[in-house]
């Protein structure tokens, strides 16, 4: 079983739901059914629900794939903790009154680094599994 990935997951699907939520209040704040409707809040509550549901699964995906493949669970944690730092900081950004740009970029570095480390600790794994 996948545990620390399902550990991961939830935690990101309460983001994902909370952000959700951000947009549907403010659909219904502005009167907007389909759209942004032209508010620039909205916008940007639609597009760091999209960036959020476009990279948490290619994430999820990858952290999976390092624990069914039974790799230390320590290094399993961390990576997941580094991808998953990097979404919240990113969701956080854009729940505050004001977009915080400075945790927004802090967001996707750590996102970027967490997929790279997630991505290149699978193949190195594959390729040590394979040589021995």
């Amino acid at each position: 079983m996948l545990k620390i990935t399902a550990i991961y997951a939830a935690i990101l699907t309460f983001v994902y739901v909370k952000l959700t939520l951000n947009v549907i209040n403010l659909r219904r704040q502005n009167e907007v059914s389909l759209g942004d409707g032209g508010r620039d809040d909205l916008q940007q509550a639609i597009r760091s629900h999209g960036n959020f549901a476009e990279y948490v699964p290619l994430g999820l995906i990858l952290l999976g794939c390092l624990e069914a493949n039974h790799i230390h669970w320590t290094i399993v944690l961390l990576l997941g903790g580094l991808f998953t730092a990097g979404r919240l900081y990113y969701a956080k950004a854009f729940l505050e009154a004001t977009p915080n740009i400075e945790l927004r970029v802090q967001g996707m570095k750590y996102t970027l680094w967490g997929l790279q480390a997630l991505a290149a600790t699978n193949v190195i794994a594959l390729i040590i599994q394979k040589i021995l």
